[in-house]
């Protein structure tokens, strides 16, 4: 991603959006809370040539195995990439591109009713490939699972433990500092609602895809829900039917970042990294040809 140098107005996560046209301008100020502005997309991905990918894989990686989670946060981060207007976020009614490509999801520490949970952040750069995000997961997966505990949950306790008057005005002083982007780094270190995209992998614990809202918290204008896999019809062109294994993708958008047809193209390279994995072993950066 082109690194721009700080001028006055931008945030330390993000550049201040100068260039705007008048219709974008006024929007940040009409509508300012995210949770206001939602748009939500649904898509299904035929899991095909998927399946049979992550098969091949899996035959030298045994230690820790390919996994769809692992081919939909590349195929998230490469799209992201490629159409950057998804990485673009409003707060205090300004708009700003995003200085860098990021995704946060849950780590379950263990699969129970009591399982604790971590948070776990990825910051992609333009040269990754799948086989990077792969291993980058490994290493996040491994520390959250851990006994440490990750520095945004650390903050979270620490204001659950202190007097309930003392924790709602500290909460509100966040608040503000969180408009004008003055959080410290440490207590937002881990913190979903200030990347790119959060990713809940609800298939993991066999829940259908389904609605996420946005929160007008953080900056993240990018929620994606995966689904759990099924066999289900598929349709071609010329009416005819197949059943096939399918998987459920639920994004929720800022709409005002971008118009339909901008979102609608970005939603048909997402799923065309999907059917084709292949596009995801070329570094982030590399455009794809897809229609």
């Amino acid at each position: 991603m082109e690194t721009q140098k700080k001028r006055r107005g931008d945030r330390k996560d993000g550049r201040l959006m100068r260039e705007l046209d008048s219709l974008h301008y006024v929007t940040g100020i009409l509508y300012p809370n995210r949770c206001d502005n939602e748009a939500y997309i649904s898509q299904r991905i035929d899991l095909t040539n998927m399946n049979a990918y992550i098969a091949k894989k899996n035959e030298t990686e045994t230690e820790f195995p390919y996994t769809m989670f692992h081919l939909v946060l590349a195929a998230l981060m490469k799209t992201i990439t490629l159409r950057p207007k998804l990485n673009r976020f409003i707060v205090n009614s300004n708009f700003y591109q995003r200085n860098e490509v990021s995704a946060s999801f849950v780590v379950k520490k263990q699969f129970s009713d009591k399982g604790a949970e971590a948070l776990a952040f990825l910051h992609c750069k333009d040269e990754y490939t799948l086989s990077d995000i792969h291993d980058y997961i490994r290493r996040q997966v491994t520390e959250c699972r851990s006994d440490k505990v990750d520095p945004s949950t650390g903050a979270m306790d620490i204001l659950n433990k202190i007097p309930r008057f003392v924790s709602k005005a500290a909460i509100h002083l966040l608040m503000w500092l969180d408009k004008h982007g003055w959080v410290p780094a440490d207590i937002i270190a881990t913190d979903p609602y200030y990347s790119s995209v959060v990713i809940s992998n609800l298939g993991s614990i066999k829940l259908k895809c389904g609605y996420h809202h946005l929160t007008n918290w953080g900056t993240c204008s990018l929620f994606c829900i995966i689904g759990e896999k099924a066999v289900r019809p598929i349709y071609a062109p010329d009416g005819t039917m197949t059943m096939k294994e399918t998987l459920d993708l639920g994004l929720t958008i800022d709409e005002r970042l971008a118009d339909g047809y901008y979102y609608s193209k970005s939603v048909r390279l997402l799923k065309h990294l999907l059917e084709h994995p292949e596009e995801l072993e070329k570094p982030m950066k590399e455009e794809v040809i897809y229609e």
